[in-house]
């Protein structure tokens, strides 16, 4: 028979799961619409209980929002193993759960939510963009990337992150396609560049030696094919880039 105390937590779990609640809360509603009232009565304590762990709102929503981009960073880890198509859907597609999960809260880490212009919340939002950064250029088994590469890498994941914004906006395209597409958004972003430096041509053609006819790559010159006209009405495009370039 249970006699109804409550477990009394440690300063660091109450911290945790106050953390958690406002997580939760922030992941359906902006966090600007979001009390302490609201926060305290979801983690069934008292107002004041929440001032004695956190000094202010301020405080909570910058802690919530280290958890978020801490679990927003992890998303872009991926074991370095097969295809690099395939690689980076399955990180699109856990980038999205996390969106599609925490969109409230997604757009609040990204666009600076109540602490816009907060150096503390810039430095989080800066880290989230660094680490998915890092992470591709280790599928791509790149130590010092050149200015090129760090174009196309940095490129696509703000485009990344924009896209999920404008997503979240109606989620009027599916958020398959949507995946799918940034994938090939990548590989487009290589291929343009490939074309103006022989450097990024090199890691093109070895990016697309591995991949299978019918990866996400694959998938993308079919569909860029279908758009050419017949063979002899277009002009020969050479794999090479141009010297003339140079």
């Amino acid at each position: 028979m249970t006699t109804g105390v409550r477990r009394r937590m440690g300063v660091e779990e109450r911290k945790q799961q106050l953390i958690g609640v406002a997580l939760e809360l922030f992941s359906h509603r902006s966090p600007d619409e979001v009390s302490i009232d609201e926060i305290a009565a979801a983690a069934g304590i008292s107002r004041p209980l929440v001032y004695h762990y956190f000094p202010g709102k301020q405080s909570l929503y910058e802690a919530a929002l280290r958890r978020a981009a801490d679990e927003l960073a992890a998303r872009f880890v991926e074991p370095p193993q097969g295809p690099l198509g395939a690689r980076l859907l399955r990180v699109m597609g856990r980038f999205f759960d996390f969106v599609d999960e925490h969109g409230p809260g997604f757009a609040a880490l990204m666009r600076g939510g109540p602490a816009v212009g907060s150096s503390t919340t810039n430095a989080m939002i800066d880290e989230v963009r660094q680490a998915a950064y890092e992470q591709i250029l280790a599928h791509l088994k790149v130590d010092r990337p050149s200015a090129r590469l760090e174009l196309v890498v940095r490129s696509w994941v703000s485009l990344a992150e924009s896209t999920a914004l404008l997503w979240l906006d109606g989620r009027r395209i599916p958020r398959a396609e949507l995946e799918l597409q940034l994938v090939h958004d990548f590989a487009a972003l290589a291929a343009v560049s490939a074309a103006y430096d022989p450097e990024m041509a090199e890691i093109l053609v070895g990016i697309l030696a591995d991949e299978p006819a019918d990866g996400p790559f694959g998938d993308l010159v079919a569909r860029l094919a279908s758009l050419v006209p017949a063979a002899g009405a277009a002009p020969a495009v050479s794999a090479v880039p141009d010297q003339r370039l140079r």
